[in-house]
């Protein structure tokens, strides 16, 4: 295993775990955790970039350039993800079972409405 892998599987590994965690800790009320959770999910997320940008350099690789495409592909999946985690939550939190349903399948739909967009229809 490249030295580069094993540093980005490392700090990817614990920016997942403090991403998780601050959104376990914002999200269930039982833990009274709101304020930490919020600074704990940013700081995985920071960590996760910053893991990118290491990975990068150790790799000898260009910075990434952003083209509107990848701009949109990236704001698709995330309110695909939205969508589906707040029909989750009508499920699982609120109790409303067939209005939550509703909603995840259409952030399901959102979501691999992403594969066309990206591969392209032949």
């Amino acid at each position: 295993m490249k030295k580069s892998s094993f540093v980005a599987l490392i700090l990817g590994t614990v920016s997942g775990v403090l991403f998780s965690l601050g959104m376990c800790m914002a999200l269930l009320p039982e833990w009274n955790a709101f304020r930490e959770g919020i600074i704990f999910g940013a700081l995985g997320l920071v960590l996760g970039l910053v893991t990118l940008l290491i990975w990068r350099k150790m790799e000898h690789k260009a910075p990434v350039k952003f083209s509107f495409r990848q701009v949109a592909v990236a704001l698709m999946g995330i309110v695909g993800a939205l969508t589906l985690g707040l029909g989750m939550c009508f499920c699982m939190v609120w109790a409303k079972m067939v209005l939550g349903i509703v909603i995840g399948l259409a952030g399901i739909v959102i979501l691999l409405s992403i594969i066309p967009v990206v591969k392209g229809l032949k």
